[in-house]
């Protein structure tokens, strides 16, 4: 599994671990395995898991449904000073949905890379290619125990819906 190039912290550890769980929540529902969490400050702001199937919404992946459903709540459309851990790198859809709420961090576990070969779907475009080529940075931090998010998806039968 991945290789983490930076070197990372107990609290990044932590809420990977709580993305991951949310995946594993999410895979008992009878959705996708993908979990994500929002953070500032050192703060759980908010956790969400893929909800695509008990939704009836292909739109409702764990990153984008997470966005959605805290800003609504908050009352609020940026983001910025945020943190986003997921359980695996965001697909394109959820990619454009961290740009535009400004989230200033993001960080995952599994890479698409990683991912393709066990569903074999998708759109195969990186998160990091998007950003770079975004009009803001974010600082991104991949591969964080790539291993551990990984088992959320040993033996998951993939339906027909992208990543």
């Amino acid at each position: 599994m991945g290789k983490e190039a930076e070197i990372i912290s107990d609290h990044d550890r932590r809420f990977i671990r709580l993305a991951i769980e949310e995946a594993g929540r999410a895979r008992s529902a009878g959705d996708e395995p993908f979990g994500a969490a929002l953070v500032k400050d050192g703060r759980l702001a908010a956790s969400g898991r893929n909800q695509v199937f008990t939704r009836n919404d292909p739109t409702y992946h764990a990153e984008l449904g997470l966005i959605r459903d805290f800003c609504r709540e908050k009352k609020v459309s940026d983001l910025s000073g945020y943190t986003l851990y997921s359980s695996c790198e965001p697909c394109v859809m959820c990619a454009g949905a961290i740009f535009y709420a400004n989230i200033s961090r993001l960080v995952y576990s599994v890479t698409l890379e990683e991912l393709f070969p066990l569903y074999g779907g998708g759109i195969k475009i990186s998160s990091r290619e998007l950003f770079r080529r975004s009009s803001h940075p974010i600082e991104i931090t991949g591969g964080v125990l790539a291993e551990e998010g990984a088992r959320a998806f040993a033996g998951y039968e993939w339906k027909q819906t992208g990543v």
